[in-house]
């Protein structure tokens, strides 16, 4: 009435139905150009400091929407990264630099 086959007799299809393919499910991958590491500005030039008093200085560390710049964007080294995140910070205390951007002084 009933067959029931041991677990074992099954076979997976020849083809490769259950194979993925070679470049994953978009396609084949595609290379990125070379990209130019980017170099900490600060290590690259001593004499700049970053201070939460120079909120000039830290506009670049903040997008548009007031969150700071991660690291891989900015290009920063990961010791100046914190320095810069605390001074932002100090800075928001402050009100030296907006929280947000509808708060931006003009």
């Amino acid at each position: 009435m009933s067959e029931e086959r041991p677990a074992s007799s099954y076979q997976r299809p020849a083809s490769g139905a259950g194979q993925r393919p070679s470049g994953g499910p978009g396609g084949p991958r595609k290379k990125r150009p070379f990209q130019r590491r980017k170099v900490c500005r600060f290590c690259a030039e001593k004499n700049l400091t970053i201070d939460y008093k120079e909120p000039r200085t830290l506009r670049y560390f903040i997008s548009e929407r007031g969150k700071i710049v991660p690291r891989r964007i900015s290009g920063n080294c990961a010791a100046h990264q914190r320095e810069i995140t605390e001074a932002i910070k100090r800075a928001r205390n402050l009100a030296l630099l907006p929280i947000a951007s509808n708060h931006a002084l003009s």
